[in-house]
């Protein structure tokens, strides 16, 4: 009994042994920065076989680039050593003391857990005026600029904001860029124009010339007055540096560097609505305006409809215009009004129409009058209110019963309607009409069509038949058919599931390599993402789209590993089903 209990303290004492000689550590490149410096932190293992590795929370920072792996395997004079590394480059969110959590590696079994990091954050730095730095060469020669069309618009007025990337080629290469963070519009109506391309035009910044190109384009509608702000427009930049030395061939070499570029706060000082001259009946439109009512026709017949539109045109707050209603007399019925509007967005605001269309129906014979209809607006170009009155509308029912004034008789006061040709309604001959058949149900046409119907239906089954018979047979094609509905089965679940990070990354990446399955017949699980770019290329998809969606599946294998938020996650989703609707346009 001891020699047992002894071997099991052996065991026990020799496992603790293997698992201390195990090494994973935290290792940073700095443990002080500024708000606007990046931080390299390494999580690094010296044995092989550790799997599942787990990154830490980074709280209080945002992850840049990571994880990025490497491994190393030396052997001197007899001495055998190894290491694995995982690489990530964050970037604090705040100011303060921060500790970084430890990562976590399955080794032989068991859970390893690295050493924690005190990192401590300070305001914001100012890099070192250095022209060998660069750093600084990139920061001096790439600009992110947002240039608003009107500082000091009024409530209700169109305004635009422009956000331009400015870079002086002959210094610096931009080689990447991503947008790292959206400007937020808070006191404003507002709608992205599309930027389709990024086309590169010669301009000026600081008096020097530079290439530039639009990456977004925005137009706002404040519907507040008061001091609004912008939030900046922030993207990450890697940007190439020439080193002044050329490689065998002749290229210049470069020295890459990342850095975040913003387009800073913006203060819009939105002006209030002047009160002199203002209309009673003003409701809010700003802008330059045509105001109609118009019928589709005046004479009808009893229990004719005719259609009313109020319409309003022009270029301004379209989208935020209540329109007035029309008011009708004792006999006409009105129904709820159609609501319609063609507008179309562009950098001087809002252009087209809205209109709201009636439908009124006469009761009776006569003329009925629809009074005008009054709308008040602004027009901010001339600083001055505009009000229309539209002219009455006569609908003329032709036909029908005619309403007259009412007679009493006797002490009831009961209302009589009289009619001037009532002699002519008393009819003095009948159209009856027999409700019996000649024809019997039993020799009728339709009797001998019944009966035929259920034969000619026996061929259309055959034929019905075989062509299910050739879609079973047909492999290829069912594997396709298949892998069509797991692509949408599992875009389906990564909706679905959005908020739980693996389960939604490992369903968005199974819809992408189903589609891709679906669509261009291949095993994507067997060939490199080299091999599926090439052959989308051969079906002729472009560049861009080809490179999106490298990216997208780039994304689904990094981001189990790195901390995802929500929006992150909702943000993968919208990429994945743009660039699957790309491809399937273009296939």
């Amino acid at each position: 009994m001891k020699a047992k209990y002894l071997s099991i303290l052996v065991l026990l004492i020799t496992a603790q042994n293997v698992i201390a000689q195990v090494t994973f550590k935290t290792a940073v490149s700095k443990t002080e920065l500024g708000l606007n410096e990046r931080l390299r932190i390494e999580f690094s293992i010296d044995k092989q076989g550790g799997d599942d590795f787990t990154p830490p929370d980074f709280k209080n920072f945002k992850v840049l680039a990571g994880p990025s792996q490497s491994s190393s395997f030396s052997s001197i004079n007899g001495k055998t050593s190894y290491k694995l590394t995982y690489t990530y480059v964050i970037q604090p969110t705040a100011k303060g003391t921060f500790t970084i959590p430890s990562a976590t590696v399955l080794y032989d079994g068991e859970l390893i857990k690295s050493n924690t990091v005190r990192i401590s954050v300070t305001d914001a730095v100012d890099i070192p005026e250095d022209p060998n730095d660069p750093r600084y060469v990139a920061q001096q020669n790439i600009h992110l600029v947002a240039e608003v069309s009107d500082m000091t618009p009024y409530v209700g007025e169109s305004i635009s904001v422009v956000y331009k990337l400015y870079v002086d080629i002959n210094k610096v290469n931009v080689q990447n860029t991503r947008e790292a963070s959206s400007p937020s519009f808070n006191g404003f109506w507002n709608q992205n124009i599309e930027v389709k391309k990024w086309v590169a035009k010669n301009g000026t910044y600081g008096g020097k010339p530079h290439r530039f190109v639009i990456v977004r384009k925005t137009v706002l509608i404040p519907h507040k007055s008061g001091k609004l702000e912008i939030e900046p427009l922030e993207m990450e930049i890697t940007a190439g540096i020439p080193m002044g030395r050329r490689d065998f061939f002749g290229n210049m070499l470069m020295n890459d560097v990342n850095f975040t570029l913003t387009s800073g706060r913006k203060i819009i000082r939105v002006k209030e609505l002047p009160t002199e001259n203002k209309p009673f009946n003003f409701s809010g439109a700003v802008g330059d305006f045509d105001f109609s009512v118009t019928p589709s026709k005046t004479d009808l017949k009893a229990n004719e409809s005719a259609q009313i539109k109020v319409e309003l045109k022009g270029q301004g707050n379209l989208k935020l215009v209540k329109l007035p209603g029309i008011s009708t007399p004792n006999g006409l019925e009105e129904y709820e009004p159609e609501h319609k509007e063609n507008i179309r967005t562009t950098m001087s605001g809002l252009k087209g129409s809205v209109y709201d269309q009636y439908a009124v129906v006469p009761q009776s014979r006569g003329k009925f009058k629809i009074p005008g209809v009054s709308f008040s607006y602004f027009n901010p170009k001339e600083e001055k209110y505009y009000s229309v009155e539209t002219e009455p509308i006569v609908l003329n029912a032709l036909t029908g019963v005619e309403v007259s004034d009412q007679n009493v008789i006797g002490n009831n006061k009961q209302a009589v309607v009289s009619n001037e040709g009532d002699i002519r309604y008393i009819h003095l001959k009948t159209s009856f009409v027999s409700t019996l058949k000649d024809e019997d149900f039993m020799d009728s046409n339709l009797f001998y069509v019944l009966m035929i119907l259920p034969l000619l239906s026996i061929p259309l089954g055959i034929y019905i038949g075989k062509k299910k018979q050739q879609r079973d047979s047909d492999i290829i094609g069912n594997k396709r058919r298949k892998a069509d509905r797991l692509a949408r089965k599992y875009l389906s679940q990564a909706r679905k599931v959005l908020g739980k990070k693996e389960a939604f990354y490992i369903a968005l990446e199974k819809a992408l390599h189903n589609y891709l399955k679906a669509k261009l017949h291949v095993e994507t699980t067997d060939i490199s993402r080299e091999r599926i770019a090439e052959i989308l290329k051969k079906r002729q998809v472009d560049e861009n789209t080809i490179q999106e969606f490298g990216t997208v599946l780039e994304n689904c294998d990094y981001a189990r590993y790195t901390p995802s938020t929500d929006v992150m996650m909702k943000k993968e989703y919208e990429n994945a089903k743009r660039v699957i609707a790309k491809i399937d346009k273009q296939l």
